[in-house]
């Protein structure tokens, strides 16, 4: 193939059939060259025989005499398309331009190969081809209506020698520029424009032929897109020698200017404002100038957006083309003229704010009978505001009962005053706010104390719920213009300042009620001055001098300022030493007497004197405490604490101020004996199963006692750990009257708790286990008989602890399963021993005899 590599050049087939007086292009093209992309034309014509040179690309000079005027007009020249094809135009071709005609390529190739020119015979035909429009004239005027049929005709005819095709299109011409509507080509087929091919196929754009060589062109169901101005464009074709359709010549003519009057829909008004219960009035306007016959249908839409489609809208009212309405109550239609159609919509309320829009249909009879919708309009939206008709009221708050102390009644009374438009479907809420008062310029904002709803239910606020629920705060409706807040017992907490809200509810048509208005009356201040309560409490005692077992006897008198007839509540308080270990934090609540003159024991837990306090009320404002029988460890300090109440709100006793009286103290001037106490082991450490032995040992020192006249209570204490760090476990006392009570135990070891000499207690732990470890001590209190003959019961005394240590017995706990281990080894293997022996006796033995050899040289086979 590469061998068979040379230049070729091209022209077209002919004979090539150009019109008179059209303009004449003759491509020439060159391919497989050598040298530079760029190559270089000449181009030759021959009526018979000599070849006369008309143009070349690269020499000036080459042009013939005969040739050069036209060369130099332009009417003749070339025009390059690539670096290897040029293009020979003759404009306004005429006969004496038929002939041959010849493209050369000078040669720059290494070796000549292949063609360097080529030739085409060019045939100049007569101009045969004539079009024209109407009879009437060449061009008209059409006004149409949207929606009506536009029909046009123009007629084209050729006498041309040749067998020629015409192409007819119709075209329209919207600004500047020729648009294609529907072709018949020269190939005899139906070609629509771009954004015609929809109408086509539905039949709305249609190309007829007619007698005399006319082509009707028929639009029906016209919009404004179609109005310009038509032209009828036909071009005249013939095939070439290679069988290709070449177009030779292209005439037009301009058949109508066509203007479409545009029906459109409206809205006579823009936005409307309404008040409400009024009637809303709007006019849907048709712009057309039809003339004919025509119905309209007319649809009325509303929406709550602008921006909603006709899928999202709610229909109103519609009407047909034969003027039948859609029902409806509140809603009418009326027909003003030919082209005006009214929507009335009576009794507006809120809810019809919004935006309102018509949808409008026109239809025109045809031939047979039937109608046919020619165009469809929607209008723009208009907005309608529907305004709340407001009623006109003023708000008056006026206090009718306010407070001088505290605990007095207070009430306010709201007032509805020069009410006007008030009508049968409007009804009044309140709702009642409380501000506090401040001295500094700080902001509060109100507290809602109770609202009413559009049906006259009451909501209530955080502040007031509980007191309303109670009936402290009571909320009432005294009239149709008056609504109540009564306060029964104002408290200091509820001074401040209050005021109302008096709220407008309007009635829909659909029963339900919206607010319209609200209107705030002026605050109304609740204060009253106050001074500070003071309260004096002095403590007396009545003896000033007595010892251990008599009675001990104080009063408290009590003086207040500025209550409102103040009861009061009386305890009795007790500082006692910090080594009193029944009480670690110091103060013990003794007896207390409460405003109504109840008395009630607090901490005193001593059974054996649950009658050995006294507190009674012997004035208004005095109080007398006694205690029988004192002990030693009654010493301290006796304070009397008085409450002052003053009556609260529904007979309940409300909390004025507290005080607390002086010091009045008990202390018992002794030389008695003084005790101590230890706890001693023989053997603290042992093993688990032994019995421990602790042994808690009183001493005394100073005065001699008989053992008669003394006596202990002793409690066994364990800390179940090696430092002091958990709660103490009781395990067992022994009172003074030789009483033993043993906490409950888990485990399987026992106690017992005995007395071996007057001075000495002991505590036995039975069986030992791991849970009995730890710190033990003892607690001693004792009881010393006075010379009365009254039992004293002394301080508490607590012994040092001392550590218990429980291990276990390493020997002893495998003694026994050792022995019947090694037991039951020997027997195991003795009757091993013996079971193998007597199988190999007699269970497994076996006779084996053993064959006889031959005695010869060669052994047998069975030897191999």
């Amino acid at each position: 193939l590469a061998f068979c590599r040379a230049r070729v050049v091209r022209v077209p087939k002919g004979p090539l059939i150009r019109v008179v007086g059209t303009e004449a292009v003759i491509p020439c093209s060159v391919s497989d060259y050598d040298g530079p992309s760029e190559q270089n034309f000449d181009w030759e014509f021959s009526r018979e025989t000599d070849f006369m040179r008309i143009v070349s690309t690269w020499d000036s000079t080459f042009t013939s005499e005969e040739y050069q005027k036209r060369v130099g007009h332009g009417d003749i020249k070339l025009r390059r398309s690539s670096n290897d094809a040029v293009e020979l135009v003759i404009r306004n071709i005429q006969p004496t331009d038929q002939g041959i005609y010849k493209c050369s390529t000078p040669s720059t190739d290494a070796t000549v190969q292949g063609n360097y020119d080529a030739e085409v015979q060019v045939k100049v035909i007569s101009d045969g081809l004539s079009v024209g429009g109407s009879k009437a004239r060449s061009s008209m005027s059409l006004k149409l209506s949207e929606g009506d049929s536009i029909k046009l005709r123009c007629s084209a005819i050729t006498t041309s020698p040749e067998h020629t095709h015409l192409h007819v299109t119709w075209q329209i011409k919207s600004g500047s520029t020729w648009r294609d509507i529907l072709s018949l080509t020269h190939e005899g087929k139906f070609q629509p424009g771009p954004g015609y091919e929809e109408r086509y196929r539905n039949g709305d754009i249609r190309l007829d032929t007619g007698a005399n060589d006319t082509y009707r062109l028929s639009v029906s169901q016209a919009s404004s897109v179609d109005g310009g101005a038509y032209r009828c464009l036909v071009s005249e074709w013939v095939r070439g020698a290679d069988s290709s359709w070449q177009k030779i010549q292209e005439k037009s003519v301009e058949i109508a200017s066509v203007a479409i009057q545009r029906t459109d829909v409206v809205i006579s008004t823009s936005n409307v404002s309404v008040t409400e219960r009024g009637s809303l009035d709007l006019t849907c306007n048709i712009t057309t100038d039809r003339s004919g016959i025509f119905q309209a249908e007319v649809m009325w839409y509303f929406s709550a957006s602008p921006d909603d489609t006709l899928s999202d809208a709610q229909v109103l009212l519609s009407m047909d083309r034969d003027s039948v309405v859609s029902d409806s109550t509140l809603i009418s239609r009326s027909h003003v003229d030919r082209n005006s159609y009214r929507l009335l919509v009576r009794d507006v309320d809120v809810e019809d704010s919004g935006y309102y829009f018509c949808q409008a249909a026109v239809w025109v009879p045809l031939h047979n009978g039937s109608w046919h919708k020619v165009v469809e309009r929607t209008s723009e939206p208009v907005s309608v505001v529907v305004t709340t008709l407001e009623p006109d009221y003023e708000v008056f708050l006026n206090a009718s009962k306010t407070p001088k102390f505290s605990d007095d009644p207070t009430e306010l009374n709201c007032m509805i005053t020069n009410a006007q438009d008030t009508e049968a479907n409007i009804r009044f809420t309140v709702s009642w706010y409380y501000r506090k008062r401040l001295r500094s310029d700080d902001v509060v904002t109100e507290e809602l104390l109770a609202t009413m709803d559009a049906d006259w239910t009451l909501l209530l606020g955080d502040r007031s719920r509980e007191r309303t629920q109670n009936g402290e705060i009571i909320f009432s409706k005294k009239a149709a213009d008056t609504f109540s807040l009564r306060i029964q017992w104002t408290s200091e907490s509820d001074r401040g300042d209050y005021f109302c809200v008096i709220s407008a509810w309007s009635r829909h048509r659909n029963n339900s009620w919206v607010k319209s208005k609200d209107v705030t009356s002026a605050s109304v201040s609740i204060f009253w001055a106050t001074q500070d309560y003071t309260l004096t409490v002095e403590a007396v005692k009545l003896k000033p001098f007595f010892v251990a077992g008599h009675t001990f006897e104080m009063t408290c008198k009590v003086s207040s300022k500025n209550i409102k007839t103040p009861r009061y509540s009386v305890l009795i308080t007790a500082e006692k030493p910090l080594t009193d270990q029944s009480n670690p934090n110091g103060t013990t609540r003794i007896i207390s007497l409460n405003q109504d003159s109840v008395v009630r024991l607090e901490d005193w837990t001593d059974q054996t004197r649950v009658d050995g306090v006294v507190l009674e009320k012997v004035q208004e404002n005095e109080f007398r405490y006694r205690m029988y029988q004192t002990q030693i460890s009654d010493a301290g300090l006796y304070r009397c604490v008085v409450t002052a109440w003053s009556p609260g709100g529904g007979g309940m006793w409300r909390e004025a101020v507290n005080g607390l009286s002086n010091p009045i103290q008990i202390d018992f001037q002794t030389s008695g004996p003084v005790f101590n106490v230890s706890v001693h082991s023989d053997n603290p450490t042992i093993y688990q199963g032994e019995l421990a032995d602790l042994l808690c040992i009183i001493t005394m020192e100073g005065m001699a006692l008989e053992p008669d006249d003394m006596s202990f209570d002793v409690s066994w204490f364990a800390v179940r750990s090696f430092a002091l760090d958990r709660e103490p476990v009781l395990l067992a006392s022994l009172d003074r009257r030789g009483i033993v009570t043993q906490s409950r135990r888990n485990g399987s070891s026992d106690l017992s708790l005995e007395r071996i000499s007057p001075l000495e207690f002991r505590l036995r732990v039975h069986g030992c286990e791991d849970h009995d470890f730890g710190n033990h001590y003892c607690v001693v209190t004792p009881w010393v008989r006075s010379a009365t003959g009254v039992w004293q019961r002394e301080p508490d005394i607590k012994a040092k602890p001392i550590f218990l240590s429980v291990k276990m017995d390493v020997l002893n706990a495998f003694k026994y399963p050792l022995l019947i281990g090694i037991g039951l080894a020997t027997v195991i293997g003795l009757l091993s021993c013996l079971i193998g022996y007597c199988s190999s006796r007699w269970c497994c033995k076996k006779e084996v005899q053993e064959t006889r050899r031959e005695r010869r040289r060669l052994m047998s086979m069975e030897m191999d």
